[in-house]
């Protein structure tokens, strides 16, 4: 959540605007119906959303959730970590892009400190919880810091996702020259911890993955910009306020709340889902640079 954003004196939401832990609840049931069985948490920052844990617990008791994650920044990870393994969450992704403090706090731009992030992510682990921790490579930033992430995670038990640096959103001051691109990435890494490809574990899955061969670990990418993935992409973003986004990549969403509130029933839920859905036609990736559109910020949209 970029400080020059969400800075002192920010007006944020009303609390009554913002969807309840019903009314997600609703939501995640309607998307089982129509075969969703992974749900993410994730943000802005999830672990700021009063009773996060509560609303933890409610997911992972539905039947048909078969993943329960979280994405997070990780600052509160250790204050919640025990509380969410027991309320159900089956692992946790957290966003790291350094180990060099200074680097770490240039990618950050929140004021976070990295011990805190690194104390969540052990934290995590010691309470039984997997983690994944996504990488975002920004070429004149943090290339530098590929190989020590890298080394870091194989040590320290944690899969590791880069992801080349992606036009989300309007703020982020994206240039084509700051993409480092997953062959760049792959290289780089292999030369120093060779690594043999592995197979897609589910349909969909956006992170091409890596097996290191001396047996510790793995790697993935995530190649939006050089590979783009859209005809495989099977995800569905619900803000806060409950605007439903079917691309990481679109402007505006589509008012799920609205449907929520209006007295529709849990099958009208479902039509409205499904509907939305089949007449998707997002592939902002596949078009970049023929298109100019303005984006959601994915400090709203999560990842």
């Amino acid at each position: 959540m970029p400080v020059e954003v969400f800075g002192p004196g920010y007006k944020f939401l009303p609390r009554e605007e913002i969807l309840s832990f019903d009314e997600m609840l609703r939501t995640v049931q309607a998307g089982v119906e129509l075969g969703v069985s992974k749900v993410r948490l994730t943000g802005g920052e999830p672990l700021l959303r009063r009773g996060v844990v509560d609303l933890v617990t409610m997911i992972s008791a539905l039947a048909g959730v078969e993943d329960l994650a979280m994405t997070t920044n990780g600052i509160l990870l250790n204050h919640h970590a025990e509380a969410l393994k027991q309320a159900g969450l089956d692992r946790v992704t957290v966003s790291l892009d350094a180990l060099d403090e200074k680097v770490f706090s240039e990618m950050n731009g929140v004021g976070a400190k990295l011990e805190r992030v690194l104390l969540g992510i052990t934290s995590a682990q010691e309470s039984g919880l997997p983690v994944k921790v996504n990488m975002v490579v920004q070429r004149g930033v943090n290339e530098q810091e590929i190989i020590p992430m890298a080394r870091w995670c194989r040590d320290a038990g944690v899969t590791l996702r880069f992801i080349e640096f992606m036009d989300v959103g309007e703020t982020n001051g994206w240039k084509t020259a700051q993409v480092m691109t997953a062959a760049e990435i792959l290289e780089e890494v292999t030369s120093v911890f060779p690594a043999e490809p592995v197979a897609a574990s589910y349909a969909g899955e956006v992170a091409k993955r890596w097996q290191f061969q001396d047996g510790l670990g793995e790697f993935g990418i995530i190649s939006s910009v050089s590979q783009p993935f859209c005809g495989d992409c099977s995800r569905l973003r619900v803000s806060a306020e409950g605007k439903a986004f079917t691309c990481l990549f679109a402007g505006s969403g589509v008012d799920l709340r609205e449907c929520l509130r209006s007295g529709q029933t849990d099958a009208e839920l479902v039509d409205f889902l499904r509907n939305l859905w089949g007449q998707r036609e997002d592939r902002y990736s596949e078009l970049r640079g023929k298109v100019v559109k303005d984006k959601a910020e994915m400090s709203y949209l999560g990842g």
